[in-house]
């Protein structure tokens, strides 16, 4: 096991760039995983990290341990406490990082028969939120705009909680390309529209668009939509949460197919 003790070190300062740059992260097409949580989710998908970073508290967790049983072949560095602590986003680091290859998602829209279609989504938290619920959802894909939060972000990551690891997720896409290519109901979620998410019918295949948390969705995407649908709010509020609504979109899909 290798011991990093300075700043100075070249992989440190390229796993500081990765931590902090979008554009490094998309230019190395790698990005750093947070905790036990997450490293446990993606070798749960069949895949193995490039590196393993730990602090020297990691080093007698009985839960780390395991994990490294599991990526026995994968090379591990421990960093000084001072150093992981740059690393980590967390006000209490969990002591394990892992270094992994951005997966690049296969197929088209075409290819799918349930998929997420997110239009400037900036808040990470958001994001993250909206990817564990098409996940939990079972959804085949998400197709992301320019304007979207990095996906693979530290934050946007912790907010999924694994979900990146069992979906495709496409990221800078021209959405109304995408959307015009889809063969199924493609459904636009607005607050001006008349029907009721309820009175659809999300048997077959179907595609949910989701907007900007303030702007909601620009008018050339509400118009290539099958239909504008809206989730019926009889309580005395004028909206929901972004991320709380594509839930709502997502797991009414799950019950009617169910």
């Amino acid at each position: 096991m290798k011991h990093i003790q300075s700043r100075d070190n070249p992989f440190f300062k390229e796993l500081v760039k990765l931590a902090d740059s979008a554009r490094q992260r998309g230019k190395a097409n790698q990005t750093l995983l947070d905790g036990a949580h997450l490293l446990a989710a993606y070798l749960g998908s069949g895949k193995q990290p490039q590196h393993i970073l730990l602090d020297a508290a990691a080093l007698h967790d009985e839960e780390i341990a395991a994990l490294l049983k599991r990526a026995a072949d994968v090379p591990i560095t421990q960093l000084d406490d001072r150093l992981f602590a740059e690393l980590s986003e967390l006000k209490t680091p969990t002591g394990i990082l892992a270094l992994i290859d951005i997966p690049q998602p296969a197929g088209t829209i075409a290819d799918n028969r349930f998929a997420l279609l997110l239009e400037d989504i900036q808040d990470p938290g958001n994001l993250g939120s909206m990817l564990r619920s098409a996940a939990a959802a079972g959804c085949d894909a998400v197709f992301l705009s320019t304007g979207c939060a990095d996906a693979w972000s530290p934050k946007v990551l912790r907010a999924a909680m694994g979900g990146h690891f069992v979906l495709d997720i496409h990221e800078r896409q021209d959405l109304s390309g995408v959307a015009k290519a889809f063969t199924g109901t493609l459904l636009a979620a607005s607050l001006q529209a008349s029907r009721s998410l309820y009175d659809c019918d999300l048997r077959g295949k179907v595609a949910l668009l989701i907007g900007n948390e303030g702007a909601g969705l620009s008018d050339g995407l509400l118009n290539l939509a099958t239909q504008a649908i809206t989730i019926p709010m009889p309580g005395k509020i004028e909206s929901l949460n972004a991320a709380a609504a594509t839930a709502i979109c997502l797991f009414e899909v799950v019950r009617q197919r169910g």
